[in-house]
């Protein structure tokens, strides 16, 4: 190619860049607020900080469309977040939003707080706070110079078109929507409206925060042939030309009033928008198109250097696939100290659940509105090594009837990060005779039916076979639709001690869940769950708490009860009152017999989970004829040592803790790896 063909094709490459690259005009800023929160030095930790908190920010939000985190620790802890408008694509995201960190540190040098709004990209930074607030404020009003020729009929139609874009966005998962209404007037057919909120905010807050953006109007935008209004966490825009890409989410037709003429095309180039407040930028021509053509020569270039390199650089030596995916899979468990810290308001005791043998245990919200629950662990014994593989194992552990390990934090303390389950643990609604008229019969099959197929998963069909050791009411959670969920599994191997033999000195359990073989000799299986969950059923069936019956030489404990009923012919009778006669007679006595066959002294005599599943899914599938149950007839716990391990699910703590003597870390769980 001649020199001269060759300048000729960068001329027009360079104008062809320079017409088809609306990312680089829609990087432009329209507003921005510096922060009132402080200032910090030039080369400092805070600046540190919040550079690592720009980049990251980029990354993640260009690849997903939102993205919050925080970096660093008070007094230099900085938190951001980042939101792209819903419609654009990765490249215009990831250019937005590097615009908008080269400009934080010009226009706002120095300032640890600062928001800037760009078409395309939304980012704020801060050393105070705000991630999951609802509150829109700073709000900015940017309005169209030219106004409408039929103010009320283009008020009606705008509203309309607003509303109608709200509630597509509410109904989306990233509360982003755009519409348009044709034919509000005969000269100009068309309007274009768009509606975003931040994904955290519920389809409630975001329709709450819009409305208040458009209903009524502000007095600034009323007959203006566009305008829109931004805010911290929802914005509005509308104009009577196309702003935004792709089809609309929403398009509706309303015929002109009076119609004579064939309507007009949309004028074609939007005039320049009004600030409500604030003093404009003004920027001449020269500098507009050298902000571009310069931005284009150097990305140009960085494509031919990097593709120069791609071709002569050398194979990269593979990683083992296992442990890609090992590592891959770790990293995507890992959470960082600061994130928990502003999850739960630094730990606020405001956010503190309850606090049991493991450690306390906090409510929180993750960035995109997650409800979580975290555990900081009490003397974790292991390496971090080892830690990461057995929490890599136990996360892998995927059932509806378990509380999901969402991730784990390995910083300066060990925590996991558990589901929150909203419907708090079962021993709560079992022992009120309040509550528990809310488990009503079929409520409670669900319940019994749960927890056995959670409990036959841990025994024979997880990649980890999980011995739990402390299956009791505390440790079943409930969640929405009060499906329950087992906690406390597989953090055994965390705490030092003897969890591998079937036989410990350190007997660790609750007081009226464990088995005899194990109360007494420190002997534990798969049949010592099956003890604990046999109680369980029997506790679900009389709306009796069984460990609180220890404390009396004269109380007659609720195996004892259940026993007299079933072997007396008054099966019926040991059935919770609050229930009445609203249950199935067939059901209540099989369950029975099932709860009091798992409570065998023997432990071979007790059946198995798989087996236990069977008989309750099935009603061909015969139950045995159970013997008398251990601790049965007056027999006390009294004279045996043990730990309480009365760790507190994610809700309110127990009100009432078991005895406990001759205290040890709370070892609640044994894990094995099981090849499959």
């Amino acid at each position: 190619m001649s020199p001269s063909a060759y300048q000729h094709f960068l001329f027009f490459f360079l104008l062809l860049l320079l017409f088809s690259s609306p990312s680089l005009i829609a990087a432009q800023s329209l507003y921005n607020v510096c922060g009132t929160t402080g200032n910090f030095t030039a080369n400092s930790t805070y600046q540190t900080n919040l550079n690592r908190l720009l980049s990251t920010l980029s990354l993640n939000a260009s690849a997903s469309g939102f993205a919050s985190t925080s970096v660093g620790q008070v007094p230099n802890l900085v938190i951001g977040l980042a939101l792209c408008r819903g419609d654009v694509n990765t490249t215009e995201c990831r250019g937005c939003l590097d615009t908008a960190s080269q400009d934080s540190q010009q226009i706002c040098p120095f300032n640890r707080a600062a928001i800037f709004w760009y078409d395309f990209c939304f980012l704020r930074f801060s050393n105070e706070q705000f991630l999951g607030s609802t509150s829109n404020d700073p709000e900015v009003l940017l309005g169209n110079a030219a106004n409408v020729s039929s103010p009320q009929r283009f008020s009606r139609l705008l509203n309309l078109l607003l509303n109608s874009t709200l509630n597509n966005a509410t109904g989306s998962d990233t509360r982003f929507a755009t519409g348009v209404v044709s034919n509000y007037t005969a000269e100009s057919p068309t309007v274009y409206g768009l509606v975003q909120c931040m994904p955290y905010l519920s389809a409630s807050q975001c329709q709450q925060c819009v409305l208040g953006l458009f209903n009524p109007l502000p007095t600034f935008l009323e007959g203006r042939q566009g305008g829109r209004v931004l805010g911290a966490v929802c914005t509005m825009r509308y104009e009577i030309y196309s702003f935004f890409e792709g089809a609309p989410t929403l398009r509706l037709t309303v015929p002109p009033e009076n119609a004579t003429s064939p309507a007009a095309p949309p004028a074609a180039a939007p005039p320049l928008p009004v600030p409500a407040s604030g003093q404009g930028k003004k920027r001449n021509v020269t500098g507009t198109v050298l902000a571009i053509v310069i931005p284009s020569v150097t990305a140009i270039s960085l494509i031919f250097l990097i593709f120069i390199c791609y071709c002569r650089r050398k194979p990269a030596p593979r990683l083992d696939e296992t442990e890609a995916e090992k590592i891959i899979s770790v990293e995507s468990i890992l959470f960082d100290l600061a994130t928990l810290q502003v999850a739960t308001a630094f730990f606020s005791e405001d956010n503190k659940l309850g606090e049991g043998g493991f450690g306390a245990v906090y409510k929180g919200f993750l960035p995109n509105g997650q409800e979580i629950a975290v555990k900081k662990l009490l003397n974790a014994g292991q390496g971090l090594a080892e830690l990461k593989n057995e929490l890599l194992l136990v996360a892998k552990l995927q059932h509806r009837n378990l509380v999901k390990l969402i991730g784990v934090c390995l910083e300066e303390e060990k925590m996991l990060i558990y589901e929150y389950v909203p419907n708090r643990s079962l021993d709560l609604y079992l022992y009120d005779p309040v509550r528990g008229k809310e488990l009503r019969w079929g409520t409670r099959y669900k319940i019994i039916s749960g927890i056995a197929q959670g409990l036959l998963y841990l025994h024979e069909e997880s990649q980890i076979k999980i011995i739990h050791r402390d299956l009791k009411a505390s440790n079943i959670l409930l969640d929405a639709e009060m499906n329950p969920k087992i906690s406390d599994f597989g953090l055994a191997k965390l705490f030092d001690g003897d969890q591998t033999q079937g036989t410990t000195n350190r007997v660790i359990g609750t007081f009226g869940y464990m088995a005899p073989e194990y109360a007494m000799h420190g002997k534990f299986s798969m049949k010592s769950d099956v003890f604990s969950f046999g109680v369980l059923v029997l506790e679900v069936l009389t709306g009796r708490k069984n460990s609180g019956s220890y404390d009396s030489e004269t109380a007659e404990d609720l195996l004892s009860f259940a026993w007299e009923k079933w072997s007396g012919g008054a099966a019926l009778e040991a059935v919770d009152p609050v229930l009445g006669d609203q249950y199935q007679r067939g059901d209540v006595l099989r369950c029975l017999q099932i709860g009091l066959l798992c409570v065998q002294e023997n432990p071979s005599d007790r059946p198995s989970m798989r087996t236990v599943d069977l008989m309750l899914s099935s009603e061909t599938v015969s139950v045995q004829i159970p013997s008398k149950p251990a601790f049965c007839g007056g027999k006390s716990f009294k004279d045996v040592q043990v730990s309480d391990s009365s760790s507190l699910p994610f809700g309110v703590p127990e009100k009432s803790r078991t005895r406990s003597m001759a205290m040890s870390p709370n070892e609640v769980s044994i894990s094995e790896l099981e090849p499959r």
